[in-house]
């Protein structure tokens, strides 16, 4: 094509016809990219568009969404670049060489943002699949999209010098130490999410509690380097991924996936409101439908044991008695049992802790039957509520630190 426009020229009597002709091809390639860019840019990519947000599906949408046709037709036109220098330019090797190299550039840069589109479509769709649960596919995709822009770098800079890629893969061994300093975190977060993903020690959407970088919330994002986490008071705490790996952390997954949370909590009794039951006490408490059988059948079981005993039962250091504080623990464990809330295939118990000076702890140990933190928070506050409201009709007192006000009343006669 070059020679025929060049005789061309000397027919028209114009000088200099070999540098004319050459950048008449060049033009007419020009053009030509420019014609195929319209249609491509004008027509087909309008039509896909229309096509994918009439779709009821959701891949057509991704699909346009991360530009990858775009990308292709970018990466048409670099082809292209390449064919018509071919066509027009192979009797001048000069030229031909420039295109051929910058045209072998374009085609590998765009190769590489078309890997990029597609791997991020596959992050898309896959977002809510059972792998995107049990791998961590960011981080693995991050890894790809890292090692094809190191080998895409080395093959445009042995396009460029001439030379085949193999050469400078050789001569990057002497560089090692010096590229594992640079990717350090890559390579460590890699490593970690490997072992994260093939020991199943966290997912996306995860509880994770971490205090020593301030996270305590769901996971939100596992990439290669960082992992996000999306606290309870909607701030991102961002923790290292091979952290997660050298450092401890809590994760509520199986607490969530067991169908009950804990609830550990105690109330100190003031040690000054326990005493022993008289008959008139357990005749009020014995009204109450959960403790009727527990009152008779002890009555029963220490009138028999007294009656051995042949002692003086006027005082309550002789023989066996009934207390408030135990009758207490059998009808709060009793009642916990019965509560529509608490998780009945999970342990439940009422225990008494060590004294303090605050009281003597009784500690509420048993699971709610849900794992949503609202309606958790709930049936817990509902049923500490009851506690609380129940305790004087066993004589028992809630020990509370005496406050200002307490102090300033000391001695002051009530008012009549």
């Amino acid at each position: 094509m070059q020679y025929q426009i060049q005789k061309w020229l000397e027919k028209l009597g114009i000088h200099y016809t070999e540098i004319a002709a050459i950048i008449a091809v060049i033009l007419l390639i020009v053009v030509i990219s420019l014609i195929v860019h319209g249609l491509l840019r004008r027509l087909v990519l309008p039509f896909l568009q229309h096509r994918a947000d009439s779709s009821t599906r959701q891949w057509p949408k991704v699909l346009m969404q991360h530009k990858l046709f775009s990308r292709v037709a970018l990466l048409a036109q670099g082809i292209l670049l390449q064919i018509l220098s071919a066509w027009f330019l192979s009797g001048n090797e000069h030229t031909y060489s420039i295109l051929l190299i910058a045209s072998q550039i374009w085609v590998t840069l765009f190769s590489l943002w078309v890997l990029f589109s597609l791997l991020d479509v596959l992050l898309a769709l896959s977002a809510n699949s059972n792998m995107a649960d049990q791998l961590p596919l960011r981080g693995i995709f991050q890894s790809i999209k890292l090692i094809a822009a190191i080998v895409v770098g080395i093959m445009i800079v042995s396009i460029l010098i001439g030379k085949s890629p193999l050469v400078l893969i050789t001569g990057l061994g002497a560089m090692t130490a010096v590229l594992m300093l640079v990717f350090k975190d890559p390579i460590l977060g890699l490593v970690a999410g490997i072992q994260l993903s093939a020991n199943n020690m966290l997912k996306l959407n995860d509880w994770l509690e971490m205090p020593k970088y301030g996270a305590d919330g769901a996971v939100v994002d596992i990439g290669l380097t960082t992992v996000k986490v999306r606290n309870w008071d909607n701030t991102i705490t961002t923790i290292p991924t091979y952290a997660l790996i050298s450092d401890s952390f809590k994760n509520w997954r199986a607490m969530s996936e067991s169908g009950g949370r804990r609830i550990k909590r105690s109330i100190n009794i003031d040690a000054t409101s326990i005493h022993f039951l008289s008959n008139k006490e357990m005749d009020e408490l014995k009204r109450a439908q959960l403790l009727a059988p527990y009152i008779d059948s002890k009555r029963l079981e220490v009138g028999e044991y007294n009656a051995l005993l042949d002692c003086d039962l006027d005082t309550p250091l002789n023989g066996r008695h009934l207390t408030n504080i135990g009758t207490f623990r059998i009808w709060l464990e009793s009642w916990l049992k019965s509560h529509p809330r608490t998780h009945k295939g999970m342990t439940l118990m009422v225990r008494q802790l060590a004294p303090t000076p605050e009281g003597l702890p009784i500690e509420i140990y048993a699971f709610a039957n849900t794992t949503v933190w609202l309606e958790y928070e709930r049936i817990q506050s509902d049923i500490f509520d009851h506690i609380f409201a129940a305790l004087p009709a066993f004589g028992l007192r809630v020990h509370q630190t005496p406050t200002g006000h307490d102090m300033r009343n000391i001695g002051v006669a009530p008012q009549p």
